[in-house]
């Protein structure tokens, strides 16, 4: 932003060195001498009537800003972009996601998306405008592929700062968002501090619906002077729990490995349970019935419960 008129370094300055024509012929600079200077390589132009005021590289924010620049008033980041700014998602979307008023029509260049709302709920972060993060999970929720996905979000959601009942709002303005019950049942557990998809399928299909103890979740502990975290720690019963939830490691063990490991440790008086997604959503009966014979192990006097007339737990304990 060298050798810039005052007027305009100081726009780009805050506008994360992005300007509009317009915006320079308003402060002295001809629309003429804007093209003059993309031309020479000195500035940028990243949508129709915006410039970034560098020959260098843009940013997502740089594109965001340019986004919402040419969207006009009223405008905001919206769906992964949103919730990449609001921190729910860890990596800048390759597409910026703008949400117009509904009356509106922009025309963008490639790397935008555009959506028009009847109902928009702004609020701004980090200099940005944007939906606000109730608005924002529904909207996500609205693309979610299945139930898991959802859950994911929803617990990435609350762990970077979405209130319960900024998402039961935007629920209830919503009254045809989908996964509106999954959510309005499940945000409890969330919540609760159930971290992951695999963490929430463990709790209820594993523990709840066979009638095991309630397990501690997301425990720091001290193993070996080194800090960790149990996933779900039985308290009193010398028992934890500890979920991977990617969904295959190339090179690594198999699921059956896994199992037998598991089987081993219990056999040999171990109290450390490894599960992967297959051993919690494929066969969670067999994983309740191998959770409840190792608390029974270790004194648990409780007992399972089968969830239905197949259920591993009638048979296997």
């Amino acid at each position: 932003m060298e050798n810039l008129p005052p007027p305009i370094h100081d726009l780009a300055r805050r506008q994360d060195g992005v300007v509009t024509v317009a915006q320079c012929v308003d402060r002295g600079v001809s629309a003429d001498a804007v093209e003059r200077r993309a031309a020479s390589g000195q500035w940028r132009r990243v949508q129709r009537g915006v410039y970034l005021t560098h020959g260098g590289p843009s940013t997502f924010r740089t594109r965001a800003r340019a986004a919402l620049l040419l969207a006009g008033t009223g405008a905001a980041l919206s769906h992964r972009s949103a919730a990449y700014v609001h921190d729910f998602v860890g990596s800048a979307p390759r597409l910026v996601e703008v949400s117009v008023p509904w009356g509106r029509r922009v025309t963008t260049d490639r790397g935008v998306v555009v959506r028009r709302r009847r109902e928009l709920e702004v609020t701004a972060r980090a200099g940005l405008h944007l939906t606000s993060r109730g608005a924002t999970v529904v909207d996500l929720l609205d693309h979610a592929r299945g139930t898991d996905d959802a859950v994911a979000l929803l617990s990435a959601a609350v762990r970077a700062g979405a209130h319960p009942e900024e998402v039961l709002g935007a629920l209830g303005r919503r009254p045809r968002a989908r996964h509106r019950g999954l959510v309005i049942e499940l945000l409890g557990e969330v919540v609760d501090g159930a971290e992951s998809a695999m963490e929430l399928r463990y709790h209820r299909d594993v523990e709840r619906r066979h009638g095991l103890p309630r397990s501690t979740r997301q425990v720091a502990q001290v193993i070996g002077g080194r800090s960790i975290r149990a996933d779900a720690v039985y308290v009193g019963c010398g028992v934890r729990v500890e979920l991977d939830g990617q969904l295959a490691h190339p090179g690594g063990r198999t699921d059956a490995d896994t199992w037998r490991d598991n089987a081993v440790l219990l056999e040999r008086g171990e109290i450390t349970l490894r599960y992967r997604w297959q051993h919690v959503r494929v066969t969670p009966c067999r994983t309740a019935a191998q959770v409840a014979r190792a608390l029974r192990s270790r004194g648990w006097r409780g007992d399972p419960r089968p969830c239905g007339p197949t259920c591993a737990v009638r048979t296997a304990t």
